[in-house]
């Protein structure tokens, strides 16, 4: 297991969204690890960037989190009932972040079967494919809620590591992001990244 560093998240935005696809988000619990490989995030750039929950330097005690250090989690609650978890980045007070949007389970899966579906046996391809192929999903078959939001990536419980297969090809896809409509021109922004063909992917 090799956690990224601190260093990893201070730095531009889109560099880390970039380079966030292919590494795994894992969280323990119990002692069980949930993991799964990063195939799509979508990044948020702060007060210039009107699809951010900090634009125009909005500051609430749910968005606190981004402005803090970078290599924290930003969790927070969408419709009353789906948590979507976010990576802090660049320095402190600039509160930008990156939203994981799909994961490729790789450890754990039985456990994310029990959170997501109720039942641990094994699951039609149909199935394997709606346990994090979403913000939401993810965040629900990992186990993550709000009570972590704050939390410090680097830490021993929800983390990210580098990918077991370093060398292992893949394309990029940059589009438009999702479900945010409201931002105006910011809606057209290509700030949303994804492994080209994997079929965890939230939307095509």
């Amino acid at each position: 297991m090799n956690k990224l560093p601190r260093d990893f998240y201070n730095r531009d935005t889109l560099n880390v969204a970039r380079d966030l696809l292919g590494k795994y988000l894992a969280h323990k619990i119990d002692g069980v690890v949930r993991e799964g490989k990063i195939v799509e995030v979508e990044a948020y750039i702060g007060p210039e960037d009107k699809g951010a929950h900090t634009y125009n330097g909005r500051r609430t005690p749910r968005n606190e989190a981004m402005y803090g250090p970078p290599g924290f989690a930003y969790v927070y609650l969408i419709y009353g009932m789906y948590n979507c978890v976010n990576v802090v980045t660049n320095e402190a007070e600039k509160p930008e972040a990156v939203l994981i949007r799909a994961l490729e389970p790789t450890c754990g899966v039985e456990q994310m079967s029990m959170a997501r579906f109720g039942k641990s046996e094994l699951l039609t391809s149909r199935e394997t494919i709606s346990l994090t192929n979403g913000p939401g999903k993810l965040c629900q078959a990992l186990g993550i809620t709000r009570t972590h939001n704050g939390y410090d990536l680097c830490g021993e419980t929800l983390y990210i590591t580098e990918s077991s297969k370093p060398d292992e090809p893949f394309e990029t896809v940059e589009t438009t992001r999702i479900n945010i409509d409201y931002a105006e021109e910011a809606a057209l922004y290509p700030w949303r990244f994804y492994i080209k063909d994997n079929p965890f992917v939230s939307r095509k």
